[in-house]
């Protein structure tokens, strides 16, 4: 793998995490695409990004002249079809599921990137690299929500990704103002194992009456220096997000992380968490009530 100077930044999927990966790879200075095929997303993540620029400004993050260059640095494109050859980077961020991140890593692998990434939170990175051609440039680029505020970036190494590929993985981290943690591919990496045997069992909990959503975030929160607790950090997430990684954990793992019903109920009804206004916690404009 050729090391070269990274410009060229490819986010397929305009969702929470792509937009939000699409933000702060913008505002490190590359030329950065989002690839979306719903024009409503689409449009729906350049609002969010416009708001973002417009908050960092007014809290003195940025001044508005990097933000304007930064949101000049950004565009969106309907499709990988529309992505020019040989990006340096292209991270897909689209829903947990093995078909469709297959699909979109064979068509984002045609466009002949240096660096292929998956932000998948779950899934295997060899089950992933089992359709390309040259797997040695592929690895997972874990991101967390928000992106933005959030340093940790989990780098899963597969067993065919090469050493270069590693390494400038880690440099995007750097350039992206990223900490990162590098960690061997299986089901769930090391954030997401941990992270949703934590939050099933807080659901359960809930779910049996131990004690309302909020205080069993607080017990957390005070009891062991978590800065948002394992429900709220749900809501966060998304609900349906954590459903999926729980169905992927369990088909690795078996039933310690089957997902609990009250969690497949409220997916069921469209309990979604902050996206949707409403899951553990009641949420306007993105913010807790």
């Amino acid at each position: 793998m050729t090391q070269r100077n990274v410009e060229r930044f490819v986010v397929v999927g305009a969702g929470a995490m792509g937009a939000g990966i699409a933000y702060v790879a913008a505002n490190a200075g590359y030329q950065v695409e989002i690839a979306e095929i719903d024009p409503e997303r689409a449009a729906t993540a350049m609002k969010t990004l416009d708001g973002l620029w417009e908050k960092a400004v007014a809290r003195g993050k940025l001044s508005s002249e990097d933000a304007a260059a930064a949101r000049r640095r950004l565009s969106a494109v309907a499709g990988l079809s529309d992505v020019a050859p040989g990006p340096d980077v292209i991270v897909e961020a689209v829903p947990e599921r093995l078909d469709l991140k297959r699909a979109v890593l064979a068509e984002a692998e045609a466009r002949q990137p240096a660096l292929l990434g998956s932000n998948t939170s779950s899934i295997s990175i060899d089950e992933l690299a089992a359709a390309l051609t040259a797997p040695e440039r592929f690895c997972g680029l874990h991101f967390f929500n928000p992106v933005w505020a959030m340093a940790l970036l989990e780098v899963v190494v597969g067993s065919r990704t090469s050493p270069a590929a590693r390494e400038a993985a880690l440099a995007v981290a750097g350039r992206l103002g990223k900490d990162p943690v590098v960690v061997r591919d299986a089901p769930g990496f090391a954030t997401s194992r941990l992270g949703v045997a934590l939050g099933l069992e807080a659901i359960r909990m809930a779910a049996d009456g131990v004690a309302s959503p909020a205080d069993i975030d607080k017990a957390m929160m005070l009891g062991y220096r978590h800065p948002v607790g394992p429900l709220e950090l749900t809501d966060i997430v998304g609900l349906d997000v954590r459903l999926d990684i729980a169905r992927t954990l369990t088909a690795a793992y078996g039933d310690r992380f089957d997902p609990p019903p009250l969690l497949e109920r409220m997916v069921a009804e469209g309990k979604l968490g902050r996206k949707s206004g409403q899951g553990f916690y009641r949420w306007v404009d993105g913010q807790k009530q």
